[in-house]
């Protein structure tokens, strides 16, 4: 699991010395070139503020990093398995084929034992892996502002039906609903701990969530209805500004988010949140804790659920918050990102003054 991996500076030192201790047991995934690799990769060694470390393929997967054509790490857990060995390289021959159930029985593999040996090596199905590998560069047209058609084109979507249930199931909606004069904008943010979508208007960021987030659909949702289905794609200034606030945080330069928020929510909920953004970073507090700080001792689990209903992630830090006994509790965006932003936070220096407060 990610929270047994060693720190960060113990990891670079094994990714420069090529320490094949950590064969199979540890991964790098690079920021700048979207790629991750085995720590023995024979490639010329990244920066350490670009280096993240994952304990696994599938959470270098999800949190959408390719896989390194050097060191080829799906290889050594493939070699065990016969089945991965071959879809991987039918995926590698054909990464824009929509592939299919029938497809894998055609080769002569059993469904059921193709999906859980999957699941086992990458955290996620074969299909998944496909569907994910080709959207990616749909997802990026999209970003960067360019047309539906050209999106499907660039994920190899012949069917532009397919396309909008694949987009609208990792997004949460198809992109023929986004509104072409809206009054919210949807944005495309990348970081290192997989992608994430931003929603703003041109004064505020309502949303921040990683896009595998399994409530993200019901939050746009919620958006769509404010905004009486004016939701788009574009660029913001509140957009811009929260981008360069991530970046700073996973460069490790900064941990200041200042950028505008719009808080929806109950007054209650909206206390709670007030309340994580004064959390320092590096810093973390129970819910009780919280429920005490806004004057509602006996509010704890009422805390919990409006921690859970934050639709801001990162700048509205809900990933401070532990459990009475300091264990990682539930977080919508994976609790192997829960561990990860707190580790980063580590870096980042607090002041005696923050701490005692």
């Amino acid at each position: 699991m990610l929270f047994d991996l060693p720190d960060h500076s113990t990891l670079y030192q094994a990714l420069l010395a090529r320490n094949a201790a950590y064969d199979g047991q540890a991964y790098v995934g690079v920021s700048t070139t979207g790629v991750f690799c085995r720590l023995t990769c024979p490639a010329r060694k990244p920066k350490p503020e670009n280096c993240t470390f994952y304990p696994s393929v599938g959470a270098c997967l999800e949190a959408g990093f390719r896989a390194c054509k050097r060191c080829h790490p799906l290889q050594p857990m493939a070699s065990a398995d016969p089945s991965i060995t071959a879809l991987l390289a039918a995926l590698d021959e054909r990464p824009t084929y929509r592939w299919s159930e029938h497809d894998i029985e055609r080769m002569g593999f059993d469904l059921s034992t193709v999906r859980r040996s999957f699941k086992r090596q990458f955290g996620m199905t074969f299909l998944e892996m496909a569907r994910q590998r080709r959207l990616r560069d749909g997802f990026e047209t999209i970003a960067g502002g360019g047309q539906v058609i050209d999106a499907q084109l660039d994920a190899g979507f012949d069917s532009p039906s397919a396309f909008r249930a694949s987009f609208s199931r990792l997004l949460g909606r198809a992109p023929g609903r986004l509104d072409s004069t809206p009054l919210l904008f949807a944005d495309w943010v990348e970081t290192p701990l997989g992608n994430m979508i931003s929603v703003c208007s041109t004064s505020r960021l309502h949303l921040l969530e990683f896009l595998d987030r399994k409530a993200l659909k019901t939050e746009l949702g919620k958006l769509d209805a404010f905004a009486k289905g004016k939701i788009g794609i574009g660029k913001t200034g509140p957009g811009a500004q929260i981008k360069s606030e991530l970046e700073a945080f996973f460069d490790g330069t900064s941990a200041r988010f200042s950028t505008p928020l719009a808080f929806g929510g109950s007054a209650f909920a909206r206390s709670v949140w007030a309340e994580l953004v004064q959390i320092p970073p590096g810093v973390t507090r129970s819910y009780s804790e919280i429920a005490n700080r806004i004057g509602r001792p006996s509010a704890t689990r009422a805390v919990a659920r409006a921690n859970g209903a934050n639709q801001i992630a990162l700048a509205v830090p809900c990933h401070r918050d532990l459990g009475a006994d300091g264990s990682l509790t539930g977080y919508g965006g994976g609790l192997w990102r829960k561990q990860k932003l707190l580790e980063i936070e580590r870096h980042f220096k607090t002041t005696s003054k923050d701490i005692a407060e």
